[in-house]
């Protein structure tokens, strides 16, 4: 088995202020250890976005010029970062394009917002934080309380305990 499975895989992970700095970093590391290549967007390029716990992030990119086409999957962390990204119609296009593409669209804690929002999940098995777990039924996603939940092209967990799982869950479905 090749060191970096992921070579010539491109992810786009979302920053924003407030996002939760575990969330972002594990899963951007993990991903660029398995060769992956990482673009995190934020609402503007080249900017220092500030995690919830003070670590900082500077995006390489403008949301506004992505494309799901030039990414083989999306990260979402949590943290109050996907109160405000899930307002921008970019944002919300961007993930609907990644899941009618069946590319992977990865959402942790309170990064389901998202998801919720771009109306991707009805029908689909999701996990996320117990403080949005309402808002995942209402949107028509299956609950389940599990540390991380694999449902076709979609991957979810609840919280920065549970990103060991996350991350495998992620490379589970970027490997197929």
């Amino acid at each position: 088995m090749s060191d970096e499975p992921l070579k010539g895989t491109c992810i786009l992970i979302f920053v924003g202020d407030v996002y939760e700095d575990l969330e972002l970093w594990y899963p951007k590391l993990r991903l660029i250890e398995a060769g992956a290549e990482v673009v995190v967007a934020g609402q503007e390029a080249n900017v220092v976005y500030a995690g919830k716990n003070g670590y900082p992030c500077k995006s390489d990119a403008a949301i506004s010029g992505m494309k799901a086409d030039d990414f083989d999957g999306l990260v979402v962390p949590g943290g109050f970062m996907p109160d405000k990204l899930r307002r921008d119609p970019h944002v919300l296009q961007l993930v609907r394009d990644f899941a009618a593409a069946g590319k992977l669209v990865a959402a942790v804690c309170h990064g389901g917002w998202i998801p919720i929002s771009a109306k991707v999940y009805k029908g689909v098995r999701v996990t996320g934080s117990p403080g949005i777990k309402d808002d995942l039924i209402n949107a028509g996603a299956i609950w389940e309380d599990a540390a991380v939940v694999v449902d076709r092209h979609f991957v979810s967990s609840r919280k920065p305990d549970d990103l060991p799982d996350f991350c495998r869950g992620i490379l589970q479905v970027l490997r197929k």
